[in-house]
C-alpha cells in the first residue's frame, strides 16, 4: 500500500500578474492622472500671476529708486516699453547719466515673462507690456500731487485715479490675470 497525504499540495500558481490585474491598475492610475491635470493647471497660473506680480512691483521699485536718485520721475511713459527699461537698466545714457541699474530683466520665456523688442511683458504674452502711470509733475518735481490714473481692463471700461506716484499694471483684459503693482 502507498503512503498518501491527507493535505493537498499547494497549487502551482506563477509568481505574476494575470493581464486583468495590470489593466485594472493602469486604468486607476489613468483616473487619477486625469483628476490632477485641472490642479496643475491652477498650479501654473498662480505661479504665472505670482511672476507678473513680482515684476509690476519691481518695475515700480526701479522707478521709485530712480526718482530718488535723479530727483524727478521719467515722463512721457504709459507702457514698460524698451525705452522705459534701457533707462531703468542703465543703457541710455542720456536720460540716466550715471548708467546706474535700477532693475536687471531678462529675456522674455513664456510664463515668467520678461523684456522684448515691446518692452517689459507679462507672462501670458510676449505682445503685452505693462501698463505704467507716472505723476509726471513739473521738470523741478515742484507739482508732484502723489495721485495717477489707471486704466480698468487693459482701459476697455474706464479708468480710476489712486494715490501713488508710480502704478504698475498687466494690460491683460482678462481680470483673473490681471495684477497690479499697488495691492
Amino acid at each position: 500500500m502507498k503512503y498518501q497525504r491527507s493535505f493537498p499540495f499547494p497549487s502551482k500558481r506563477p509568481n505574476a500578474f494575470t493581464l486583468i490585474e495590470i489593466l485594472v491598475v493602469i486604468s486607476i492610475i489613468a483616473i487619477l492622472a486625469s483628476m490632477a491635470f485641472p490642479a496643475v493647471g491652477g498650479a501654473m497660473d498662480s505661479a504665472k500671476k505670482a511672476a507678473a506680480k513680482n515684476a509690476a512691483v519691481q518695475i515700480a521699485n526701479a522707478v521709485s529708486a530712480y526718482e530718488l536718485e535723479y530727483g524727478k520721475l521719467p515722463t512721457n511713459f504709459t507702457t514698460v516699453n524698451s525705452g522705459l527699461m534701457n533707462i531703468l537698466t542703465g543703457s541710455d545714457t542720456n536720460n540716466n547719466t550715471r548708467s546706474i541699474v535700477f532693475m536687471e530683466a531678462s529675456e522674455w520665456k513664456k510664463g515668467k515673462g520678461g523684456t522684448n523688442s515691446s518692452g517689459y511683458c507679462d507672462p501670458w504674452s510676449q505682445s503685452n507690456a505693462f501698463a505704467i502711470a507716472i505723476d509726471a509733475g513739473t521738470s523741478d518735481s515742484s507739482n508732484y500731487d502723489n495721485k495717477v490714473n489707471v486704466s480698468t481692463n487693459g482701459g476697455s471700461s474706464g479708468s480710476y485715479t489712486i494715490n501713488k506716484k508710480v502704478a504698475v499694471w498687466s494690460v491683460n483684459t482678462n481680470s483673473k490675470y490681471q495684477v497690479r503693482s499697488w495691492e
